[in-house]
């Protein structure tokens, strides 16, 4: 099945906001650490952005919260003065929204919520290979470790009130799956597609003629051994120069239009077990061995049904959740002080 994806909208709203899952933070900061930080148009307005960039209900959203925010949707791209100015009003419009999820869900009492918040900063560490590497990786986003744990518990509360009071009571019927199922047919669609393995001999397009044809003697070397029963697998291990030489030379299913031409064509030509003659593309001289082939077909709703499932309910709590936001901003006391 075509992968179906919803807006999202509640899900990148807490990716902004509490920069947690630690998972995200970390791959987040990493990202920036690696860069040498944010881009040369983010850090000028970043420097810029000082004190409350916004007050809800009396409580401040200080800049360092943009900040923050603005390194994870930035990930390290450069943007104009143009786009970070929009990017700036996005980010302080959506942490305005969760700051006012957060002040509903700060009124739950969560049984053992410090043990989460412990479990999951825990979690967060783990993907570090040691102390000096996480302190340094949220060091870059202006937070020490006490900061991390007030974001991850803000993080934990917002998710225990949505989950409570709305994922909780968006319901799916039998008759909403079908009538999806019978109006977006195209989704549930697979076309031709083949399981392919190859050995690649890798040559630059613009190497020397002797290169080439060096390159092109050592690939029908190889498959002559394979015409004799050597195993593909152990060449593709030993010779090949693709990335997919450690798997034996698998890459997995693929179907028209995700391969250059010639090897698409070659590998679609083959019957299960053959093995094509030398194929050059850009990249070198190619043998390929055909190990399965699935024909068109449309999946039957029983099988898409728990996506389905998955999909509809995920646009109601979207839904659900914007309906109730747009109804606190209406009672809320909201001063945006971004310039």
């Amino acid at each position: 099945m075509q992968n179906i994806h919803s807006s999202g909208w509640f899900l990148k709203l807490f990716l902004v906001t509490s920069l947690l899952s630690c998972a995200t933070l970390a791959v987040a900061a990493k990202q920036e650490a690696e860069k040498g930080g944010v881009p040369a148009a983010a850090a000028t307005s970043a420097v810029q952005l000082q004190g409350a960039v916004a007050r809800v209900n009396g409580v401040a959203i200080d800049a360092i919260e943009l900040r923050r925010a603005k390194k994870v949707l930035l990930r390290g791209k450069t943007v104009s003065p143009e786009q970070d100015a929009a990017i700036n009003k996005q980010a302080v419009e959506q942490l305005v929204s969760a700051e006012l999820l957060y002040q509903a869900a700060a009124k739950q009492e969560i049984k053992d919520l410090d043990k989460e918040v412990d479990a999951k900063v825990a979690q967060g560490k783990a993907r570090f290979k040691d102390e000096q590497s996480f302190m340094e990786t949220i060091k870059a986003l202006e937070m020490d470790e006490k900061d991390l744990r007030e974001y991850t518990r803000r993080d934990l509360l917002i998710s225990h009130f949505v989950d409570t009071k709305f994922v909780s009571k968006a319901a799916v019927s039998d008759a909403e799956i079908r009538a999806f199922y019978d109006k977006n047919q195209d989704k549930f669609k697979s076309e031709d597609s083949v399981r392919a393995s190859h050995i690649l001999i890798g040559v630059d397009d613009k190497a020397s003629s002797d290169d080439k044809k060096k390159a092109r003697e050592k690939a029908e070397r190889l498959r002559k051994e394979l015409t004799g029963g050597a195993d593909f697998a152990a060449l593709a291990k030993a010779n090949s120069t693709c990335p997919s030489s450690q798997q034996g030379g698998d890459l997995g299913f693929f179907g028209k239009g995700q391969m250059v031409p010639s090897f698409e064509k070659a590998a679609f030509a083959l019957k299960p077990g053959e093995i094509s003659p030398v194929v050059e593309t850009r990249f070198g001289y190619h043998i390929i061995k055909l190990t399965e082939r699935k024909p068109a077909a449309t999946m039957d709703i029983k099988d898409a049904k728990a996506k389905i499932e998955e999909f509809l309910k995920e646009q109601k709590v979207d839904e659900a959740i914007k309906k109730y936001i747009a109804d606190a901003r209406s009672k809320a006391k909201i001063e945006i002080l971004l310039k």
